[in-house]
């Protein structure tokens, strides 16, 4: 079973990068936040899943051991399929999901496509526990005190759910912030997305 994979991104195919690993090149679906900071050429450690079915054999990618174990975790919930799972993860990003699922938080997951009030009350049902504590604090339990304004921006809610890091997302928003201007928040989002993922 492959576990994980250490390379350089050859190319990106829609929803999907191919990264070659010493000569071979693996198709790898992953969420969208992995997806919009990666560029051919740059190196690469992520964590693999490969599903296996009768007419299909699938290879997922992860930015992070966390986020594989969500994945992993969302998979053993009844209804609960790869692509539901990638979806939760692209829409929202591992911090979000375990947040809606500790405070129960339906209205939220059922906002990603695919995603129905009985699959979200599934996933709150069988993964809650798992979660309890975590409505407020972010993978790694690291401690801040940032202002709950700045926490929970809409900015910074966005950039975590497209994969980046608390510190980093906070970071791009104080950078953007600083350069000054009356930004809405889609603006400063952009902005904080040059800074994030330049493009080469």
């Amino acid at each position: 079973m492959i576990g994980m994979l250490r390379g350089k991104v050859w190319e990106i195919q829609g929803e999907r990068l191919v990264m070659d690993v010493q000569g071979t090149g693996y198709l790898l679906t992953v969420p969208y936040g992995l997806l919009a900071k990666a560029h051919p050429g740059q190196e690469l450690v992520v964590y693999t899943h490969v599903v296996m079915r009768e007419d299909d054999l699938s290879l997922y990618g992860f930015s992070s051991f966390e986020e594989k174990q969500l994945f992993l975790q969302m998979l053993g919930v009844s209804g609960i399929g790869p692509k539901a799972a990638i979806s939760l993860l692209s829409t929202f990003g591992a911090v979000q999901i375990e947040s809606a699922i500790a405070s129960e938080n339906l209205n939220l997951l059922t906002k990603v496509p695919g995603i129905g009030k009985k699959t979200a009350q599934r996933l709150i049902l069988e993964l809650k526990e798992r979660f309890r504590g975590r409505g407020s604090v972010p993978v790694g339990g690291s401690s801040y005190s940032e202002p709950p304004a700045v926490i929970h921006s809409e900015v910074v809610e966005t950039l975590l759910a497209l994969g980046f890091g608390l510190d980093e997302a906070k970071q791009a928003l104080n950078q953007v912030q600083t350069d000054g201007g009356e930004l809405t928040t889609e603006e400063q989002v952009k902005k904080a997305l040059r800074l994030l993922a330049p493009i080469n």
